[in-house]
């Protein structure tokens, strides 16, 4: 999930994706957990800025199908590939017997919280 969200976040703001790097797994949770907060608030600040004219810009990459996207298709894809993940692991919880747990998007707005990363 991170290199994933590390990979559009870093086209979308224009820095380069190097794969030899994003792909290295952290020596501890606490550097992983380090990564994604980093990732988010990165994240976070630049869709509170975002513009229509940032949303309307083209992404190019050999690493994007079809080699472009825009910067608002490649934001739905990355909400569209989280829900089919989810799907697949409420399926995989049913066939274990499981019951799994309600992953509407308008669940989650009402009742989402903020992330508890680890203190400082």
């Amino acid at each position: 999930m991170l290199v994933s969200n590390r990979f559009w976040l870093l086209a979308i703001v224009g820095e380069p994706f190097v794969a030899e790097v994003e792909t290295r797994v952290p020596e501890t949770l606490d550097l992983l957990c380090a990564r994604f907060r980093a990732t988010h608030e990165r994240e976070t600040t630049w869709l509170a800025g975002a513009t229509d004219a940032a949303l309307s810009r083209p992404l190019e990459s050999a690493l994007i199908p079809g080699g472009r996207c825009l910067v608002s298709e490649a934001l739905l894809q990355v909400c569209l590939h989280s829900q089919g993940h989810r799907a697949q692991c409420a399926k995989m919880l049913r066939a274990l017997g499981g019951t799994p747990p309600a992953t509407d998007f308008i669940l989650w707005r009402i009742d989402r919280r903020a992330p508890a990363w680890p203190r400082d």
